[in-house]
């Protein structure tokens, strides 16, 4: 059944589901290092794992690659910034004071491509900066949807390309889907 039939469609499902990342970062339920109102974005992503190593008097085991999630997990502590930035045009109010603080935490580490793919703040870094594991990579396949949702918010373009394509809006309606921009 569309989600619109239940009274939500993709934009407000999406806005949502920004939230929960944010407020599951605030309640942080596990009491990892550096989850907060301005830090969080869990999602599939590269982790500092395999290993286990007590920090702060507790167990912690951390993963690899992981199709992390929330509010029920899994979680090890990794964060995605472009998981963050892929929500601006959901919710730019929380997104956009996210992103000044992976800015400020030197997300970027002077590479050309953006902010890294994953960082862990809860497995401490050997220089001991604060935002902790950095992913050594740059991964293609985050860029893609930063640089597509940030044009979403700036300009609209790519949702305007799409609901200006027959196919799209055809299969749409052909999957059961109306109401909103159908």
């Amino acid at each position: 059944m569309p989600s619109c039939a239940r009274g939500s469609d993709y934009f407000e499902n999406s806005r949502t589901a920004t939230y929960v990342q944010r407020d599951y970062a605030i309640r942080n339920p596990r009491g990892f290092a550096g989850y907060g109102e301005n830090c969080w974005g869990i999602s599939a992503s590269d982790g500092p794992g395999p290993l286990r190593r007590r920090i702060a008097g507790r167990e912690r085991t951390f993963s690899g690659y992981l199709a992390r999630g929330v509010p029920h997990g899994p979680d090890d502590g990794t964060l995605s910034p472009w998981a963050t930035a892929a929500s601006l045009p959901f919710a730019p109010e929380i997104v956009v004071p996210a992103l000044e603080h992976f800015h400020a935490l030197d997300l970027k580490d002077d590479n050309p491509y953006g902010f890294t793919s994953s960082f862990n703040p809860t497995l401490p870094a050997a220089d001991g900066h604060r935002r902790g594991w950095v992913a050594p990579d740059h991964i293609g396949i985050n860029q893609g949807p930063m640089a597509l949702m940030i044009e979403n918010h700036r300009s609209d373009f790519l949702w305007k390309l799409m609901r200006s394509c027959p196919h799209v809006v055809r299969g749409l309606r052909r999957a059961g889907f109306s109401g909103g921009w159908l």
